[in-house]
């Protein structure tokens, strides 16, 4: 009885947030009819899926392209999707020990995924990953191995963009070793988009030198804002800031190339969906309408809609 009548409360919520979210006039200083298509989340374990949908309106987002952490099953990312088809594009998620074995497992997990045509995107592909404490161990897949290979070819095929997981800052030694196989995969591929996410932890000038480089490569803006930095001290992310405010350096980058930038949250764990996601869209808001109207839309949402093929609010 409890159960159901939080599902209801939550289903009550949600429709009342849609209608709130949808008439919601511009706030001063807002670029009109701004809003937001969050590139790449993930639904955890521990987190009421229903709570997503009414996170989403408060903070102005849209559409959630949206993958099971390895601690949720990826049907219940279907569900969701299938029950907010206009608000949640299910991707298929890898990670898991079985795409870093390249178990027998893994194929069978993508493709149960594959077998359902709701899920319309390939989430993150760990190719380099740090180890973060006692949560996260370190990983290290090649581009070229067999299991990757997979999901390239799968995203070729759908026409999806591959998201790159490299922490390049952090792979210390390792890190241009993996730059020269990463851009060899771009080159082999000149047409297939590519996305770095969390910025590929690079600095202004190596993500200009890429963009410039290569007519395929997307940064997906991740983690890569203060609020977020303080969240996870020691970790080497980007910051795209100055204070509250766009660095002169990213700012001159992000204005040549506004088409390679991607908005996303990459909420991870259930702490991420609450006070963390609010703060940031925030301040993404804040700073998106300092820009011209058409570079924000493109940031904000545009890219995303372009790249995964997704339909306009």
């Amino acid at each position: 009885m409890r159960a159901s009548l939080k599902s209801f409360c939550f289903a009550l919520a949600a429709s009342v947030a849609v209608a709130a979210f949808v008439a919601k006039p511009a706030l001063a200083g807002d670029v009109p009819e701004l809003y937001f298509v969050d590139a790449h989340s993930q639904l955890p374990g521990g987190l009421d899926p229903a709570e997503i949908i009414p996170l989403m309106n408060e903070a102005g987002v849209w559409r959630t392209i949206l993958s099971a952490r390895n601690d949720r099953d990826p049907e219940d990312v279907e569900k969701l999707a299938n029950e907010h088809t206009d608000r949640i594009t299910a991707a298929v998620r890898s990670k898991g020990k079985s795409f870093i074995k390249n178990s027998p497992e893994f194929m069978n997990l993508i493709s149960r995924q594959m077998s359902r045509p709701v899920f319309k995107a390939m989430a993150e592909v760990l190719l380099f990953h740090a180890q973060k404490g006692r949560k996260a161990p370190e990983i290290n897949v090649a581009i070229d191995s067999p299991q990757a290979r997979q999901l390239l070819d799968i995203t070729i095929e759908k026409k999806w963009p591959f998201i790159a997981h490299y922490e390049f800052k952090a792979a210390g030694s390792e890190k241009s070793r993996f730059m020269e196989a990463f851009e060899a995969t771009l080159r082999a591929h000149p047409t297939h988009p590519f996305a770095l996410i969390h910025m590929g932890q690079l600095d202004a000038g190596e993500a200009g030198r890429l963009i410039g480089a290569h007519g395929n490569i997307h940064f997906l803006m991740s983690h890569s804002n203060p609020i977020s930095r303080a969240e996870h001290p020691g970790q080497p992310w980007a910051n795209l800031f100055d204070g509250d405010q766009l660095s002169d350096e990213w700012m001159a980058v992000i204005l040549r190339h506004p088409e390679r930038f991607v908005l996303a949250f990459d909420n991870v764990w259930p702490e991420n969906w609450g006070r963390l996601y609010l703060e940031q869209a925030k301040l993404w808001r804040k700073t998106l309408s300092k820009l011209a109207p058409d570079v924000a839309h493109a940031i904000a949402h545009g890219n995303a809609e372009r790249l995964w093929n997704l339909p306009a609010r």
